[in-house]
């Protein structure tokens, strides 16, 4: 193993036992629920949006150590940006996670965040592992657009 991926190992694992914005927020104007059948992870995800800003958001539900850790990056990259960047941030994760080669839509997001989207780069050689990661970011982009449905995996 690289030392790059021994890094990214590293910081899923520390995401992991220390998540960030773990949590619930009282009175959210935006709520997500997303749930993988096959694996078990369960996620729900809270927030403040106010105009246009993402103010606040929590994840809490039981799942797997790269589910949880991809909530815990998610959140510390959208508290405080524009639903829309947000948005474009979401496109870009899941082109990450589901093509060769770096993401076409890299070129519109931040530096710094595209270094915390490289943590879960290698997840997309593990196939089952690909929707333990990107359930949090697909019950995001639910809830930013108000579904109320279960948002699942399969």
């Amino acid at each position: 193993m690289s030392d790059l991926q021994s890094l990214y190992q590293e910081l899923v694992m520390e995401h992991n036992r220390y998540p960030r914005n773990f949590g619930q927020i009282p009175q959210p104007t935006h709520q997500g629920e997303g749930y993988n059948p096959l694996c078990g992870d369960h996620v729900i995800i809270t927030l403040h949006v106010e105009e246009e800003v993402i103010k606040d958001i929590k994840f809490h539900g039981k799942s797997c150590a790269i589910c949880r850790a991809s909530a815990s990056v998610m959140t510390t990259i959208a508290k405080g940006r524009e639903v829309s960047e947000v948005e474009r941030i979401f496109n870009a994760f899941h082109e990450l996670l589901t093509r060769e080669g770096e993401p076409e839509s890299y070129s519109s997001i931040p530096a710094g965040v595209k270094e915390k989207l490289n943590i879960f780069s290698t997840v997309k050689n593990f196939p089952m592992r690909v929707k333990c990661a990107s359930l949090p970011w697909h019950t995001l982009h639910a809830a930013l657009n108000h579904a109320d449905q279960v948002i699942s995996s399969e």
